[in-house]
């Protein structure tokens, strides 16, 4: 096995060590694994990186950036094995990628701020994409991201092209439209689903006119749902209840209420 344990390593080791364990006689796990058989892994080390993130942990985030790095490693290498690009290409790339869409740095151009430069970036992005219209850019917009993250961005390209709600209470009045149908179609025995998907599409309309994440506000929800559903439980084996027919978990849920 040519690789030395040491005290301290280096990205290039990182580089060594990833080739090392899919070679055919290292790890025989990791000389088997595909772009789509460790996709859900490449996922959940970059949600993990974003927890450390939230709670402000960088002993936790330094780990599990290096759990992200090893990914991007991974995937390159194993485009290096096909013969089509190489980690080296990887950073080529997204290096030419930074320089043109900062021409304010590296070019005759100036940004007056931090708006300014994003929505420069963006349209040397549109330019270097080929976009002619404001629907290709939207359809550019990531289909994996989270279903509320790609609706801000794509509420964000349509302001850009001019449609917005002048305010956010507008865009509460679209959103209580949207309810008012999805009643309507849950009431005449329709498929709801249309309307459930344009009133939650109108939530993170809403969401984006007052500056909110609307994925963190719905996780932020889920966190006082389990922390109100804990002390629901709490109260009920207080009392010596350890099951509860739904009419009886109902009414104590109502007594947590803050």
């Amino acid at each position: 096995m040519d690789f030395t344990v040491k005290d301290h390593y280096s990205y290039e080791d990182l580089l060594a060590l990833t080739r090392l364990l899919r070679a055919p006689d290292g790890c025989p796990w990791d000389s088997v694994q595909t772009h789509a058989s460790i996709r859900r892994n490449f996922i959940e080390e970059v949600y993990e990186a974003c927890e450390a993130i939230d709670q402000d942990d960088p002993i936790h985030l330094c780990e599990e950036l290096g759990d992200v790095l090893y990914q991007v490693l991974f995937h390159a290498d194993l485009e290096r094995e096909a013969g089509r690009f190489s980690v080296e290409d990887v950073i080529d790339g997204v290096c030419k990628k930074l320089v043109a869409r900062h021409p304010f740095l590296f070019a005759d151009e100036h940004a007056a701020d931090a708006e300014d430069a994003l929505d420069r970036w963006d349209n040397v992005k549109r330019s270097l994409n080929g976009y002619r219209t404001h629907a290709q850019a939207m359809d550019n917009v990531s289909r994996t991201l989270p279903a509320l993250w790609r609706a801000e961005k794509l509420l964000g390209k349509a302001r850009k092209a001019g449609l917005e709600r002048a305010s956010a209470l507008e865009a509460v009045e679209a959103m209580q439209a949207q309810l008012d149908a999805l009643r309507i179609a849950i009431a005449q025995g329709s498929d709801p689903s249309d309307s459930l998907g344009d009133a939650l599409f109108a939530g993170a309309d809403v969401a984006r006119k007052l500056g909110i994440d609307p994925e963190d506000a719905l996780n932020n929800a889920l966190e006082r749902f389990i922390d109100r559903f804990d002390r629901m439980e709490q109260a009920a084996a207080a009392e010596g209840r350890t099951e509860l027919p739904p009419e009886a978990l109902a009414a104590c849920f109502e007594t947590t209420k803050e």
